[in-house]
Parts: C-alpha cells; sequence; structure tokens
C-alpha cells in the first residue's frame, strides 16, 4: 500500500527572503508607519506593481498617492529595495531647518549622482517639498532604519528631536530628508531614486524625464 509522503510539495513552503537585510525591512514595513498608513498602502500600492519578472528586470513601479495623508509613509518594492514615500508635514519641514549644523552632509555633496539625483539636490532632497521618496536602506551596512517621526526626547535619541529615522543595528540617525547626522556609523545620506509625477496623484519610482 503506497503512503504519503510528509515532505511539503514546494507550494506549500512559505517563501522567506534568504537576505537578512532584505527580512529586515519587510518585517519593518509590516510594524510600523500606523494603522491609517497601511490602510492606505494595501489597497492602492497592490494595484500598480508591475510582474515578478518586469521587477526583476529593475522596471518602474507606478504608485497612486492620492490617499497619502500628512505625516504618513508607505512602502513598495523597486529593484528589490524598499522605497519610501512620506507625505510631510508644514511642521517636519520647519523641522529641517532646526538641525542643518547636525547634519555630516546637509547639502547633499558627496556621491551627488549616485546618491542624490540633481532634481533632488537641495535641504528638502525632494521634488515637492511635502513628499520625500527615499530607499530605506542605511549606508552603512545595508540595515532597514525605522520611524522616528515623533519629535522629542526618546530611548537612543537626543532630547531635541525634530523627527527622523533611527536604524537600529548601529544607531545611525537620518532626518526626515534622509539626511544622516554627524558621528554616526552611516557614512552617507539616504539614496533618492529616481522618480517623477506622472500626475498629482502618479508618482513613478525608477525614471524620470532624464531616462
Amino acid at each position: 500500500m503506497s503512503q504519503s509522503s510528509s515532505t511539503p510539495s514546494a507550494a506549500s513552503v512559505s517563501s522567506v527572503p534568504a537576505d537578512p537585510s532584505k527580512r529586515n525591512w519587510i518585517l519593518t514595513t509590516a510594524a510600523v508607519g500606523g494603522a491609517g498608513a497601511a490602510a492606505v498602502a494595501v489597497p492602492f500600492i497592490s494595484s500598480f506593481q508591475p510582474s515578478e519578472r518586469a521587477k526583476a528586470a529593475g522596471a518602474a513601479v507606478e504608485v497612486d498617492i492620492s490617499a497619502l495623508k500628512p505625516g504618513e509613509k508607505v512602502t513598495v518594492e523597486w529593484r528589490g529595495k524598499p522605497v519610501w514615500i512620506l507625505k510631510r508635514t508644514p511642521e517636519q519641514l520647519e523641522g529641517l531647518k532646526k538641525t542643518e549644523s547636525q547634519l555630516a552632509d546637509p547639502k547633499s555633496e558627496r556621491k551627488p549622482g549616485e546618491l542624490t539625483p540633481a532634481y533632488a539636490r537641495n535641504a528638502l532632497r525632494s521634488i515637492k517639498p511635502e513628499l520625500f521618496v527615499a530607499v530605506g536602506i542605511c549606508s552603512h551596512l545595508g540595515c532597514s532604519p525605522i520611524d522616528k517621526l515623533q519629535t522629542g526626547a526618546q530611548p537612543s535619541l537626543p532630547d531635541d528631536w525634530e523627527g527622523g529615522f533611527l536604524c537600529p543595528c548601529h544607531g545611525s540617525t537620518f532626518d526626515v530628508a534622509g539626511r544622516v547626522f554627524k558621528n554616526k556609523p552611516a557614512p552617507d545620506n539616504l539614496e533618492v531614486p529616481p522618480h517623477m509625477y506622472l500626475s498629482d496623484t502618479r508618482l513613478l519610482i525608477g525614471e524620470d524625464k532624464k531616462a
């Protein structure tokens, strides 16, 4: 009498990323951002994702940002990397002016062509003041920073914290423009990927007008 095998089929095995850093940002994305941001992210981001084959080839990703509210951040995948889209509040934009003297590269002059496109080489590191787009991977060892958007004293952060991101691996901190603070392990600001606005509500990540 034949016996059924106890070995699970390939289709039944859950797919888990082998790369620890990628697993880290996937788990982080699920845990942070608040219930409001998570509710916004699921319905519209999935509608514009390219096929797995297209993503592997580096295809651009189109995102509907019409439901993104001030203070919310969503994460999409482009070329296997987490890309953050943060809609900054007026208070967050004002806070960027207060910490420039504490930053290692406030004008994004290091590796300008590699990390910051010309159209984002400004204090806000963005095309539109309120919308910040960045690759959520620390420039130190490839971990994914976590949201620390709330201002004020918090564990591992200064008392005058104006909001931003903290890399939990080695303590590097970044403001809400992805600029790294001085005397931190991360050598550079967060990468701003090529991107452009197709309309007021549509963002294309991976291509820009010069592409």
